[in-house]
């Protein structure tokens, strides 16, 4: 990791490892670049970003409502992902809100951690030139992103976006110059960034002492210069030119050198302590105005996904399908399913929220479809044709991996086949996904284990058995991601497609997921509160007897048809489902069998939990960093756990329990603020483990589980890199790999979704207790377009196969923007014969909206304010000019255009017919009006305590 390894390179080439170990603990232990990254007296990056996303929530929500003629309800003070979600109209929504939050902090959180000591991503050493690139190219990325539905990547560029724009307010003498607001050329690309210190010009004198409220010369405050603090943590050694400022603080070695202090108002601490809540107010008002930025070229409804908030369930249904001959009735039936999820469900709360599709036979797979339109879903799943697939093995696990690759985290995935899958070899690099976005995978396997499966060659009359070592393949990967793997006959399929309808449901919650293999009989027991409903239970194996007993003691056997616990049982192929009467209280099912089994218990229930496993910084900053790989075997690992679906709940206890039963490891709780807990554990199980959690919402006692099984590794493999591919530019990801176990050749695995070509070292030799270095170079082509979302994981393997790990970055693919300019209007005419009664006349307006002649299109016009109607229709022959009509009563005498290009940048058009406006409000006053939202975001989201702090 970049911030890691610059540590390591300046004190070891000065002082030696001895040194090193003194810097970085001296370093631990202190908290000085940059608002503080975890919650304190102080405001932090955690809570600037969280309120400033949830501010904006609220008012693009208000906007939407007002636009769709709908009410809205303001959430009470203070808010939070579940009230904001609620009074957007999407309660549904509270949990992967919560989540695309923790995901921006956690990026946002991760710049200090892996670029602790590179001064633009901080404004440090008055590199504004270089500061502003980086956000400006994140702007960028963020829209591209947007635009191609990839909304992981954008939020994950969006938290590493919004980190220098936040330190911009506290490492830079802004505030000091008397500024009351955001700056808003930070984010434009036309204008500069303001007045610059020259290089040679002093900005600073020594503190007076402890004391540092007047040490920016009087000179740079009155002619408004821009200028920022130096930081360097090596001693004797600076690059700090003489009159310039210091960062300041413990750790900051240029602030012993004259001028001696600091100007940073990271905290109340620090050097410009005394400043630091008017910049953490300005620095949470410029989060807001660059939100509304990205909000402008997406849309509303575009950042509300982003941000994980949509109608309905907000989980996507995804279908990965095998298309060769064999499989006509499958599809048949996956079209059924479709239909009675769309037709039943569209509209409600169980409405996914995206809709996704990949196909796969031999030798192709893909494209993956996506939409979020269900009746366009509905004309692809109608349109699908079988044909070709000459051996019987196909595509299966590439299908799986484009669609891990490119689905929501935590979303269910369902795969249909009748054949063995032909890559084997991608069972790694799937269970990696898997692990990594947590999402389930269930199979529907058709004709498995029988000797009626038909040669897939047009006119074969062979016959062959998928057989038990080939559908082993996805009974493993149905268990590493905590879903089932249903074997039935082609006629049973559509009953066993029951369980698409069911996990579509909103707010599905695990309740126990165990797996036995060899099977045995054994006992599980299960919590069920009474915010849980529609309990049901999922069995997967032959000849599998059970007991079930409820909290009053009850008790109902799987061969007792008139029992009061079961009021519904379904038995198809190898898959038995059981729905439960509810009775809240502990339940307990005993299994019996010697065959292999898995078992699922699942509820429907607002209250769930996230999780991530973090690594405790060992870098400059504390803090954490969620890891892109396995956890370590044999050491003291963390999780970061948030409660979601509550205002009001703790968690009480965190067990990971291993996946054949025989051990539990309790982790040692500490709560953060904001319904997060960390979680330490002296270690994690050597086999696959579950992450289990129990805690307490009011007086509701709750008990949750994680589908997804995990794995530990005794090998590290770590990789980091700029997070941009330009097409057509060489692109190279520098990896290191280290084991503590057995010393040989590893083999080096790398895929990627886009399937870009790729050059890596097939080997490296490892030394136990040492490291060796690989590079992964690659290149996009030419035609990949802007925000195409790349996923490249990295695999290092033990010889003899005996332990695995991997390390999963992302990418988004930018193309050079040249355009920074937005559309413009032009009012062609206006007509207002309005009369003293409004509502009797009507006044119309005719204009257009021009791109200019280098511009690169109109991407979309839009209604902001008025309540009349608005048609935009692209000029033939010329995409950079849309004409506009409008039409609305005297009534209404405003109107407002959102213009927007194909690049994302954003312009504001204002018309009306009040007394003495004649004229269009040119574009360029977009920041302004920005500008002054964000303020009033602030307003409305905020009070400021006698104490200073921002609460």
């Amino acid at each position: 990791m970049e911030g890691k390894l610059l540590t390591s390179i300046k004190c070891v080439s000065i002082f030696g490892n001895s040194m090193l170990a003194v810097l970085c603990l001296l370093l631990l232990q202190t908290q000085v670049h940059g608002f503080g990254i975890l919650p304190g007296k102080s405001l932090s990056h955690l809570e600037i970003t969280e309120r400033a996303i949830l501010n904006t929530t609220v008012h693009v929500c208000h906007a939407l409502a007002r636009a769709e003629g709908t009410d809205f309800t303001f959430p009470p003070q203070p808010f939070t992902a579940k009230s904001v979600a609620v009074a957007c109209n999407a309660p549904k929504s509270s949990k992967t809100f919560r989540q695309a939050i923790i995901a921006v902090i956690f990026h946002n959180v991760r710049v200090d951690i892996r670029h602790a000591l590179n001064g633009s991503f901080h404004f440090d050493e008055e590199m504004f030139v270089q500061g502003k690139q980086i956000i400006m190219q994140g702007i960028q990325a963020i829209k591209a992103s947007n635009k191609q539905e990839n909304f992981e990547a954008a939020r994950e560029k969006l938290g590493e976006t919004l980190h220098p724009l936040q330190d911009f307010y506290s490492h830079s003498n802004w505030v000091e110059l008397g500024k009351n607001g955001p700056n808003a050329n930070l984010i434009r690309s036309d204008v500069s960034i303001g007045i610059i210190a020259d290089e040679s010009r002093a900005t600073c004198r020594n503190c007076d002492g402890d004391d540092c409220t007047n040490n920016i010369l009087e000179d740079i405050i009155s002619e408004g210069i821009l200028t920022s603090g130096y930081f360097g943590i090596v001693p004797l050694v600076s690059t700090k030119p003489k009159g310039k400022c210091s960062h300041g603080g413990a750790v900051d070695q240029t602030s012993t050198i004259e001028p001696k202090g600091g100007i940073n108002k990271d905290t109340f601490d620090a050097s410009h302590g005394h400043l630091h809540t008017k910049a953490a107010n300005i620095a949470q008002a410029a989060t807001s105005q660059l939100l509304e930025e990205i909000q402008g070229a997406a849309g509303d409804r575009p950042f509300l996904e982003m941000m994980g908030i949509s109608k309905g369930s907000s989980k996507a249904l995804c279908f990965v399908i095998d298309t060769t001959k064999s499989m006509s009735d499958d599809i048949e039936a996956v079209r059924g399913v479709t239909s009675t999820i769309i037709n039943s469900e569209v509209g409600t709360d169980n409405e996914p929220s995206m809709y996704i599709l990949v196909p796969f036979n031999d030798p192709g797979f893909g494209p993956l479809i996506k939409t979020t339109d269900p009746q366009v879903f509905k004309r692809i799943i109608n349109s699908l044709s079988v044909t070709g697939g000459g051996d019987e093995a196909e595509m299966s696990l590439s299908g799986l991996q484009l669609a891990l690759s490119n689905t929501p985290a935590n979303s269910e995935i369902f795969l249909f086949t009748d054949a063995p899958p032909k890559d084997k070899n991608l069972k790694s690099a799937v269970i990696a996904l898997i692990e990594r976005t947590q999402s389930v995978v269930n199979f529907m396997i058709t004709d498995s284990n029988t000797t009626n499966r038909r040669r897939r060659s047009s006119g074969s009359k062979q016959h062959r058995v998928l057989g038990a070592a080939d559908a082993q393949v996805y009974r493993d990967l149905a268990q590493a991601s905590g879903g089932l793997a249903i074997e039935v006959t082609k006629s049973e399929l559509p009953e066993a497609t029951s369980i698409i309808i069911e996990s579509s449901s909103a707010s599905l919650v695990t309740l126990l997921q165990a797996a036995r293999d060899p099977g045995k009989t054994d006992q599980f027991p299960f919590l069920v509160d009474d915010t849980v409903s529609n309990v049901r239970v999922y069995i997967t194996g032959q000849s599998v007897t059970f007991t079930l007993v409820s909290p009053t003691g009850a008790s109902q056997q799987s061969t007792d048809t008139s029992g009061s616990l079961i009021t519904q049982t379904k038995s198809v192929g190898n898959f038995q489902t059981l729905y439960l009467i509810k009775v809240v209280g502990l339940w307990e099912i005993r299994m019996a069998s010697t065959n292999a089994y898995t078992l699922k218990v699942t509820g429907q229930s607002d209250i769930d939990f996230l999780f991530d496993f973090v690594e405790v910084s060992q870098g400059p900053f504390t803090g954490f960093d969620a890891l892109d790989t396995r956890p370590s075997a044999g050491v003291k690992s963390s999780l970061l756990v948030s409660l979601t679906g509550t205002d009001t709940g703790e968690v009480t206890e965190v067990k990971l329990v291993d996946s054949t039963g025989s051990e539990e490891i309790t982790g040692v709780l500490e709560p953060q603020g904001s319904g997060n807990f960390l979680v330490t554990v002296e270690r994690i199980p050597l086999v696959e483990f579950v992450v289990w959690v129990k805690g307490r919402a009011d007086s509701t006692i709750f008990q949750r589980q994680s589908p997804t099984n995990f794995r530990v590794s005794n090998v590290t493999i770590t990789a980091d890199s700029s997070n941009i591919l330009v097409p057509g530019t060489p692109f190279s990801v520098p990896f290191s790999v280290r084991t503590s176990g057995a010393e040989g050749n590893f083999t080096i695995r790398v895929t990627n979704n886009q399937q870009f070509d790729s050059a890596f070292p097939s080997t490296l030799f490892l030394e136990s207790g040492n490291s060796s270095d690989g590079t992964v170079n690659l290149t996009a082509p030419l035609n990949t377009p802007s925000g195409t979302d790349v996923t490249l994981t990295i695999e290092a393997e033990a010889p003899a196969a005996a332990d695995t790990n991997y390390v999963m970055l992302r990418f988004s693919v930018l193309n050079t923007v040249t355009d920074f300019t937005p559309p413009r209007c032009e009012q062609l005419s206006l007509d207002s014969r309005c009369s003293d009664e409004c509502s009797l006349s009507q006044w119309t307006l005719f204009a257009r909206v021009i791109d200019g002649d280098d511009g690169v299109g109109v991407d979309r016009v839009s209604l902001k304010q008025g309540n009349g109607t608005m048609n935009a229709t692209l000029n033939a022959g010329n995409e950079n000019i849309t004409m506009v009509s409008y039409s609305a009563s005297c009534c209404s005498p405003d109107m407002e255009l959102q213009v927007v290009d194909l690049v994302g940048n954003v312009g504001t058009c204002i018309f009306t017919i009040r007394e003495g406006s004649s004229s269009p409000i040119s574009p360029s006053t977009r920041v302004t009006q920005s500008l002054f939202l964000s303020l009033s975001t602030v307003i409305l989201g905020l009070y400021i305590t006698t104490e200073g702090g921002i609460q």
